[in-house]
């Protein structure tokens, strides 16, 4: 007995080890140069530039899309069909989108055995496929694809089936590998970097659009709809009569009789006036230009006023209105329902247990991209999925950890200078809270300009915050001490006025600084000056040369 265990033993460990060291179906690492192995096709369309070209970082070479907005077309055909139809097939395959993608594929093609006569060269859109799969960016498409063509045994028709809802894109510049695993069961699963994203059933009507298997039934494309068919439901009542009283001319709004015109209405003054600041350009050619026009300008009479212009009754709904008549709906006694064709068998209709899959007889890519940059590596086809797992943690893994850390540096920092917008996001939230300050209410939109103006020009944050700081503190001196006076003004000294350097012309600014908020900033700054002549904080402002007086100068 002890003679037949032995070769029964040896015989299994060599078995195991054979198939822990099995070689894949097919593996491409891009680790010599492609020409020869790989066709680049030959048609005129094709004009994009393959290069065997190290991945950025890395000494790791792979095969690159080299430039912008071009077609490319390239193919390996395998040196044996690989079988879709025998247990567990795994596809997997490593992208790196080294300047993104904004608009284009990285996808693959698995293409069936073409016809007789075809040449590798000859590679194009239309050459057959069995499965086509990876990532696809532009526009609102944002998917990693999972396409089936399978052939309708019925009609010889070869159909693509869509995953549902597949995964989308990492939108970052680092390398991803994408792995399909078809399983006997039927069930597909799709990896982005080893982490399961979709899982579906190829059979199933809920995973793949147009479901592999049709409809038992179609709608007969030979049925008419009946010229006698009502399908509306319910129909005005021809009984219905209109109301004597009812009145279809009368508007839908009435002059309010009522209203009176505001006291203190400024008739003859205009809404708009022409800008006083503005001057004719030097370069203004009014033969080429045309007449020169001053832009307007909010009339600062009016802001003060209800209102200016001519004054006219405001429009009220008109308790009259009934607009025009229409006769009620009621039952229609004639109604058959919505029409729909008869069902007739659906010729195209057939069962299947398991997908008739075409083999594998060669990969290509061919794609059309805006973005160049794209790197395709380690391409591997396998039946094992634990070999696919471990090329992820040899071959991609690494380089991917490398790439993240990199990638963390350089964003951490790029941050160092958003500490400064963080502060100033922080000043500009509380600023608007304080303007929504009861007692501030009246300059309430004239603050929201200034600290518009701020997050626009975010190098103005601490004049801003000056600014709003000076008026509130102004108001609330107002408050306390009911206002400036004119005794204390005549008593301050030349030396103790406020300069401010009035600029030769004002700057151009796309929202200027309200005129009535200026002059509150004026005011306040000059009660500043008489409670605090020399105070830390006046200070301040005079070591940093009245940045208050920058916004409406």
């Amino acid at each position: 007995m002890e003679k037949k265990r032995i070769p029964l033993v040896f015989l299994l460990v060599l078995i195991s080890f054979q198939l822990c060291f099995a070689e894949p179906l097919f593996y491409e690492s891009f680790d010599k140069p492609f020409e020869g192995s790989w066709i680049v096709s030959q048609k005129d369309e094709y004009q994009g530039v393959w290069k065997h070209a190290k991945s950025e970082g890395h000494d790791d070479y792979g095969l690159l899309v080299s430039e912008k907005a071009r077609k490319y077309a390239i193919v390996k055909e395998l040196d044996e069909a690989v079988s879709l139809k025998d247990g567990t097939i795994v596809l997997q395959f490593e992208t790196r989108l080294q300047n993104g993608l904004e608009c284009g594929g990285a996808y693959l093609k698995y293409l069936r055995p073409q016809e007789a006569g075809w040449k590798s060269k000859e590679f194009d859109n239309e050459s057959p496929y069995s499965i086509m799969f990876g990532p696809d960016k532009c526009g609102s498409t944002n998917k990693v694809h999972f396409i089936i063509k399978h052939k309708n045994p019925k009609t010889g028709e070869y159909v693509e089936h869509h995953l549902k809802f597949p995964p989308s894109v990492p939108s970052d510049k680092l390398s991803h590998v994408y792995t399909a695993i078809l399983k006997p069961s039927n069930e597909v699963v799709i990896l982005v970097d080893g982490e399961e994203k979709k899982k579906g059933n190829i059979l199933s009507a809920d995973d793949f659009e147009p479901s592999l298997i049709p409809d038992k039934t179609i709608a007969d494309p030979d049925d008419k709809k009946p010229e006698d068919w009502d399908e509306r439901e319910k129909i005005p009542d021809p009984n219905a009569v209109k109301p004597e009283d009812w009145d279809e001319d009368a508007p839908m709004e009435i002059e309010d009789e009522e209203a009176e015109k505001p006291e203190g209405w400024l008739d003859d003054e205009p809404e708009e006036i022409d800008d006083p600041d503005a001057s004719k350009p030097e370069d203004w050619d009014d033969d080429e230009d045309g007449e020169w026009e001053a832009p307007k300008i909010d009339n600062p009479k009016c802001e003060a006023a209800p209102g200016c212009g001519e004054w006219k009754k405001p429009m009220k709904s008109n308790p009259a209105y009934k607009g025009k008549w229409h006769a009620p709906l009621i039952e229609n006694p004639s109604y058959k329902g919505i029409w729909k064709p008869q069902q007739i068998p659906n010729p195209a209709y057939f069962e299947l247990e398991k997908p008739d899959f075409e083999p594998v007889a060669a990969i290509g890519i061919e794609i059309w991209t805006m973005q160049d940059g794209i790197l395709f590596d380690n391409i591997l086809i396998t039946s094992d999925e634990k070999e696919a797992a471990s090329y992820r943690e040899t071959a991609w893994k690494p380089k991917f950890e490398v790439e993240k850390e990199k990638q963390k540096a350089e964003e951490e920092a790029a941050a160092t200078p958003d500490v400064l917008s963080g502060i100033q996001k922080k000043v500009f939230d509380l600023l608007y809270k304080i303007a929504d300050i009861p007692f501030l209410e009246a300059y309430k939109l004239k603050i929201f300009d200034v600290i518009e103006m701020g997050e626009k020009q975010p190098n103005l944050t601490i004049g801003i915050l000056v600014s709003v700081v000076v008026v509130f503190l102004s108001i609330f001196y107002r408050i306390i001490f009911g206002g400036k006076k004119p005794a204390q003004q005549q008593m301050l000294q030349p030396r103790q006025q406020v300069t401010i350097k009035e600029p030769v012309k004002r700057r151009k600014m796309k929202k200027k600084m309200p005129l009535l908020l200026a002059e509150e900033m004026l005011e306040g700054i000059l009660e500043m000056k008489r409670m605090c002549c020399n105070c830390t904080f006046w200070k301040f402002l005079s070591s940093r040369g009245l940045i208050v007086a920058y916004f409406f100068a």
